[in-house]
C-alpha cells in the first residue's frame, strides 16, 4: 500500500477517524491491528518474521532487566541480536555473500563447475528498519538507558507501527513507546500542520522525484549509449531525485504520525546546503546516521582513541552503512567513498582552519561567506560523486560512468533522452525545490503556508494537489527508492 495511492488516501482516512472516536485505551489495538494489516498488505507470510522479532526482543528485554548477573544479562542480549541480525543477513545478505564467495574461489580455481546455491525469496519489506529499533532497544535495556516495556501490545506497536515501518525513520524505544500512553485529541492546528506536511512530500516524491527519474533510468540503465552531457545531467538529476523521493517519503511519515497526535524524528535538515561531508551526514537521514554514531561508530572507540583507530572507526562505520543500503559492491563503494571522505576532510580541517583565520590576529583572511559557499560547493560535488555508485546497475557501470563524463564530443544518440518539454519541466521543478529550500532555513514550509492569507493558502492546495493528481494519472508511477532496503 504505497502512500501515493488511493487505497492508502481511504485507510488512513477511516483509521484517523476511527483513532479520534474510540476510547484512549483501546487505541494501541486499534494502531497495532492497523500497522499488521498495513505490513501484509506487501506480504502476508512476512508478519510471521516481524511477529517473531517482537516477542523474541520484547522477552529478552524482560530477561536482561530481570537477571541479576552480567553473564545472564548477555545472553539474552547476544539472542536478540542472533535472532534479529540473523534474520537480516538471512534474508538481505545470503546471496551477496554466497555469490561473492563463490567469484572468489572461482578466480582461485576453487569450486569450478559449481553455481551458487542462491535462495529466490523476497526480501521482507522494512526489515532493515524494523530491526535496527529491535537491536537499538535491546542494547539499550542492557546499558541500562532504558526500561524494559511490560506491555508486549505497546512493544509490538513500537515495532511495527506503520506510518514509518517501511523506510523509516529509525524511531528510539524511550521517545516513541511514551507518545501510545499519552492521551490525545484530535487538534485541528497539528492536524492541518500534518497534512501540509504530507502534501509536500507527496510533491517531492510524486511530482519532483518521479518526473526526474525518466531521465535518470534511461541514462543509467543505458549508460554505453552515452557520453559527457547526458551523464552528467543524469548524475545530478539523481541527486536530486534520491532526495526528494526519499525525504518525501519522510514527509509523508511524520505528517500522517503527526495528524493522529504522534511526533516521528526529523530525517533530514537540508543536506545538500551542508558545508562539510560531517555536516551532511548530521543533515541526512539523521534517523539512520545517529544509529550508526551510538551503536557501531562509539562501541568501536570512536574519536576518543589514537588517530589512526579513529580514522579506521570513521571508514568501518560507512562501509558497514553501505552495505545496509543494498547487497551489492556498489552500494560498499559508496559507503567506503564516504568513509574516505571523512578521514581526507579531518586531516585536512586544520589546514583549512588555518587558511581561513589568522592566527596572531584571529582575523579572517578571507570572506566568511564566500569560504562557506566554497566549501558548500565541494561537499555536494564529492555527494554527488559518490551517489553515481548508488544509482548504477554495478561496479563496472559506475566506473563507466565517471570514465565518459567528460568525454564530450563523444557520439550519443540522435534521439533526446527525453522530450524537451519533459527535460525543461524538470528544470523548473528543481528550481521550485531549491526557492522552498532557502526558505525552510528560516521557517519549515508547513508553517509558511500556515501564515499566508486564506486565498494564497488555499491556491497553493489547490495547485498542490492539482500536481499530484496529474502526475498521479499521467506519470510513470516510480516505487520509492529505500524500499528495496
Amino acid at each position: 500500500m504505497l502512500f501515493n495511492s488511493l487505497s492508502f488516501a481511504l485507510f488512513f482516512v477511516v483509521l484517523t477517524s476511527v483513532h479520534f472516536t474510540i476510547p484512549h485505551r483501546f487505541r494501541w489495538m486499534l494502531m497495532l491491528a492497523a500497522s499488521y494489516y498495513f505490513y501484509m498488505c506487501w506480504n502476508v507470510g512476512y508478519i510471521l518474521l516481524i511477529v517473531t522479532s517482537t516477542v523474541i526482543t520484547w522477552y529478552a528485554g524482560l530477561k536482561i532487566a530481570e537477571l541479576p548477573d552480567k553473564k545472564g544479562k548477555k545472553i539474552f542480549l547476544l539472542l536478540s541480536l542472533a535472532a534479529n541480525l540473523g534474520a537480516l543477513l538471512f534474508f538481505k545478505y545470503f546471496n551477496f555473500f554466497t555469490s561473492s564467495l563463490f567469484e572468489i574461489s572461482a578466480k582461485l580455481n576453487l569450486f569450478t563447475g559449481h553455481d551458487a546455491p542462491l535462495l529466490h525469496l523476497m526480501l521482507p519489506v522494512g526489515i532493515s528498519f524494523y530491526t535496527f529499533q529491535t537491536v537499538s532497544y535491546t542494547i539499550d535495556i542492557y546499558q541500562n538507558k532504558i526500561e524494559p516495556e511490560k506491555h508486549l501490545g505497546i512493544f509490538a506497536l513500537y515495532v511495527a507501527f506503520w506510518p514509518r515501518i517501511v523506510a523509516g525513520p529509525i524511531e528510539r524505544a524511550g521517545r516513541l513507546m511514551p507518545q501510545f500512553r499519552q492521551v490525545m485529541s484530535f487538534d485541528y492546528n497539528t492536524a492541518t500542520d500534518g497534512l501540509r506536511l504530507v502534501m509536500w512530500g507527496m510533491v517531492k516524491k510524486v511530482v519532483i522525484a518521479d518526473q526526474l527519474a525518466l531521465y535518470v533510468n534511461q541514462v543509467f540503465d543505458n549508460c554505453q549509449d552515452y557520453t559527457g552531457t547526458p551523464l552528467i545531467v543524469a548524475s545530478i538529476f539523481f541527486t536530486i531525485q534520491i532526495y526528494c523521493d526519499f525525504s518525501g517519503y519522510s514527509d509523508m511519515a511524520i505528517g500522517t504520525a503527526r495528524v493522529m497526535g504522534y511526533e516521528l524524528t526529523e530525517n533530514f535538515r537540508h543536506p545538500y546546503f551542508a558545508s562539510s561531508l560531517r555536516e551532511f551526514w548530521q543533515r541526512w537521514h539523521i534517523s539512520l546516521s545517529t544509529w550508526f554514531r551510538d551503536y557501531v561508530y562509539i562501541p568501536l572507540g570512536g574519536n576518543r582513541v589514537v588517530k589512526w583507530r579513529f580514522y579506521y572507526n570513521l571508514f568501518i562505520t560507512f562501509l558497514i552503512s553501505g552495505l545496509w543500503h543494498g547487497a551489492n559492491w556498489t552500494f560498499v563503494i559508496w559507503g567506503g567513498l564516504h568513509g574516505i571522505y571523512l578521514v581526507i576532510e579531518h586531516i585536512a580541517e586544520e589546514f583549512f582552519r588555518k587558511f581561513w583565520t589568522d592566527k596572531k590576529s584571529n582575523v579572517k583572511n578571507i570572506d566568511g561567506s564566500f569560504y562557506y559557499r566554497i566549501r558548500v560547493a565541494i561537499t555536494l560535488i564529492l555527494v554527488n560523486y559518490a551517489w553515481i555508485f548508488f544509482r548504477a546497475n554495478s561496479v563496472s557501470d559506475a566506473f563507466s560512468i565517471t570514465a565518459k563524463m567528460f568525454m564530450f564530443g563523444g557520439k550519443n544518440p540522435s534521439v533526446p533522452v527525453v522530450e524537451p518539454h519533459v527535460f525543461m519541466l524538470s528544470v523548473l521543478l528543481i528550481l521550485l525545490l531549491i526557492v522552498v529550500e532557502f526558505k525552510e532555513q528560516s521557517i519549515k514550509i508547513e508553517h509558511y503556508i500556515a501564515t499566508l492569507p486564506t486565498g494564497a493558502r488555499w491556491s497553493i492546495y489547490t495547485l498542490g494537489l492539482w500536481a499530484i493528481i496529474i502526475s498521479t494519472i499521467f506519470g510513470v508511477k516510480q516505487e520509492f527508492i529505500y524500499f528495496q532496503f
